[in-house]
């Protein structure tokens, strides 16, 4: 599993899908590949190796179409070559899928398929899926491939952001997900779809995110969403992502990295603008305003994240605890989401995603949910996933964050903790004067921030001689 990206509209869908490989190259892959449909027939190319390798490739056998899909895999089933990279076609070429996910019935389902003679090339549970849509597909005159895909994806055990195409059905893409986020981009007469929304934000900051089980179905010049297990159709409006080409390009910078630590400045300030009440000494954090009470009583709180927002976690129960004097744990989400915490109608669980997306704090949310307790989320991603399941929540406001050794995300979130921490303690009697002086030294701390990475040279010098 790794990046997703597709496209139905009026352009050469070819060097669209390819620049937006391009743009998923962050998350890491093993190989790469592209499927267009053509008159009627679906032209596929896969590589083991880099984009540009694919690239190439395409250069070489020219094809062209308004209908794409693409992908980057991270080999999780079978090993980084050629016929195990995506797309996948089915036994028949007629249709094709993409998949970051993983596809627990796999084996069993390839077992039934290979029992009727139905040939599988590749070692992956990704084969599976479109093998089984097919056949759905063509032992069923009468089923459109929607309704074979939906039914496939009913017999699916796993976790799944798929994007599917058909070349009987030319007009539309259809996507469904289960565990895997997915993200449509809505142009003027066409459409995107993306496992994040960096390689569509060139053509579009308007997008709908998927939530978990549904299946959404794109045409040139329309989408319907629907649930996978009942049909029931779901109106939802489009948001606007906060992001731009200039954030999600290197610059000046050697690589992503080095680029997010020097934008902690301005981070830092967009994080806190317009939260920090220096008079008052004290915060406004609008999102949780009519929480707070609840939070304060609340009998159990619990901050739960994986990763580095996980410090991040950690540093804001120290906070908490020491401005507002509440108790806090700390779980890391996807142990919290098995184990039999202690959770009812007075805890409060506070999440913590970059992304909003993080499969096993979604999950950690939900069982929060489903026994009663308040919900909060902390994460950069508006319109996230976590944004959309939780009571409440703050924004850190950092921008995208491309390198995969998180920075300015992290501070940005320890920054929110720090403000949550204040803005509880005064409601507990947290002296004014010391929040008047946390305050100030909160509105001063991207100038201290630059101080530091303006030494930048001493900076290195310590990691070379130490490393």
């Amino acid at each position: 599993m790794c990046g997703i990206i597709g496209y139905i509209g009026n352009r050469d869908a070819v060097p669209l899908l390819l620049k937006g490989l391009k743009r998923l190259e962050y998350r890491g892959y093993d190989s790469a590949g592209i499927a267009v449909l053509t008159d009627g027939q679906i032209h596929s190319i896969k590589k083991s190796g880099k984009v540009s390798q694919l690239e190439v490739l395409v250069d070489d056998t020219p094809m062209k179409g308004s209908i794409g899909i693409a992908h980057t895999r991270w080999a999780t089933h079978g090993e980084p070559n050629d016929i195990n990279a995506h797309p996948h076609l089915d036994h028949t070429g007629k249709i094709a899928i993409i998949h970051n996910g993983i596809i627990e019935n796999h084996e069993t389902i390839r077992k039934v398929l290979e029992e009727r003679d139905i040939p599988f090339t590749s070692d992956t549970d990704s084969e599976a899926l479109v093998q089984l849509v097919s056949a759905i597909y063509f032992d069923n005159d009468k089923l459109s491939f929607e309704g074979a895909f939906r039914t496939a994806l009913k017999d699916v055990v796993g976790a799944y952001g798929v994007v599917a195409v058909c070349a009987d059905e030319p007009g539309n893409i259809l996507a469904a997900r289960m565990g895997s986020p997915l993200v449509v981009g809505i142009g003027e007469g066409e459409y995107f779809l993306a496992s994040d929304a960096s390689p569509i934000v060139e053509y579009t900051r308007n997008v709908i995110y998927l939530d978990e089980g549904e299946i959404v179905k794109l045409t040139p010049d329309n989408h319907s969403i629907s649930r996978i297990d009942s049909s029931e159709i779901v109106s939802r409006g489009s948001v606007e992502i906060e992001m731009s080409i200039e954030q999600i390009e290197k610059g000046e910078f050697d690589h992503f990295m080095l680029k997010e630590i020097h934008e902690q400045k301005h981070t830092i300030t967009d994080t806190m603008r317009g939260r920090l009440n220096l008079e008052d000494g004290t915060t406004h954090l609008g999102g949780i305003s009519d929480f707070k009470p609840s939070i304060l009583s609340a009998n159990q709180v619990y901050i739960t994240a994986c990763g580095t927002s996980w410090h991040a976690a950690l540093i804001g129960k120290q906070l908490i605890e020491n401005y507002a004097q509440i108790p806090v744990d700390v779980e890391y989400a996807s142990e919290f989401r098995y184990r039999n915490a202690i959770i009812n109608p007075d805890t409060v669980l506070i999440a913590v995603s970059q992304s909003g997306e993080t499969a096993d704090t979604l999950a950690a949310i939900r069982k929060a949910k489903n026994l009663g307790a308040l919900t909060l989320g902390i994460c950069n991603v508006v319109g996230s996933s976590i944004a959309r399941e939780t009571d409440a929540g703050i924004y850190t406001h950092a921008g995208p964050e491309i390198g995969v050794a998180s920075t300015k995300a992290f501070t940005a979130q320890v920054a929110v903790m720090t403000m949550l921490a204040l803005s509880l303690g005064r409601r507990k009697g947290f002296d004014a004067g010391l929040g008047r002086d946390l305050t100030k030294a909160l509105h001063h701390i991207d100038n201290d921030i630059q101080t530091i990475l303006d030494d930048d040279q001493s900076i290195r010098k310590v990691a070379q001689d130490t490393y």
